[in-house]
């Protein structure tokens, strides 16, 4: 995510956040590649035959980020960070209608550490988005942490710029939020 100048995308993002709509289509351009690289890394993840292409992904979260106003973000890296966590989101959403039929019954991710998790299900998908909800009821900042790292593909540094932690502190909650997360599901499987 290197490719775009951070200055001129938290540019634009000001300028999209005092309300110049031209700032929106002058962005999309310029972060359009990052994001597409961002949704081939979420697809890459995913069950094989997946029916989302990394096009209809990015266009997806695209329209739920401008579907309201502008979201509040600060710089590029949080961008990225709000980008990722709307594709996580429509992941979940299109795994849930794919399995509102069939109402699984309680099929649990099982993984050894999460940073190199393949999701092969969105059984499993939903597991892990049912035990980050939990997680974020008991440590909000571990839950944005994973998000920003395993479904964001930020490193410790950016991650601690978009939640203005130290990376001494994302390390250390990164490493606490896996061994959480991995116990949890092992627990439910």
């Amino acid at each position: 995510m290197s490719e775009t100048p951070s200055n001129h995308v938290t540019q634009l993002l000001v300028r999209w956040q005092q309300g110049d709509e031209a700032a929106v289509r002058e962005l999309v351009p310029v972060v359009y590649g990052e994001l597409r690289r961002l949704a081939q890394y979420y697809l890459q993840a995913e069950r094989p035959g997946h029916t989302l292409q990394a096009t209809a992904l990015v266009h997806e979260a695209y329209v739920r980020l401008i579907g309201n106003e502008a979201p509040v973000v600060h710089n590029r890296d949080h961008f990225f960070a709000v980008a990722a966590r709307l594709m996580r989101q429509v992941l979940v959403d299109h795994a849930r209608a794919r399995n509102a039929a069939k109402r699984d019954g309680g099929v649990r991710l099982s993984l050894s550490d999460i940073a190199g998790m393949p999701i092969a299900t969105d059984e499993e998908l939903l597991a892990l988005d049912r035990a980050l909800e939990e997680l974020a009821r008991i440590d909000e900042r571990q839950m944005k942490i994973v998000e920003l790292r395993f479904f964001g593909g930020l490193s410790s540094e950016a991650t601690g710029r978009v939640l203005g932690i130290s990376r001494a502190t994302v390390d250390r909650d990164w490493a606490t939020a896996r061994l959480w997360l991995h116990r949890e599901i092992r627990k439910s499987a």
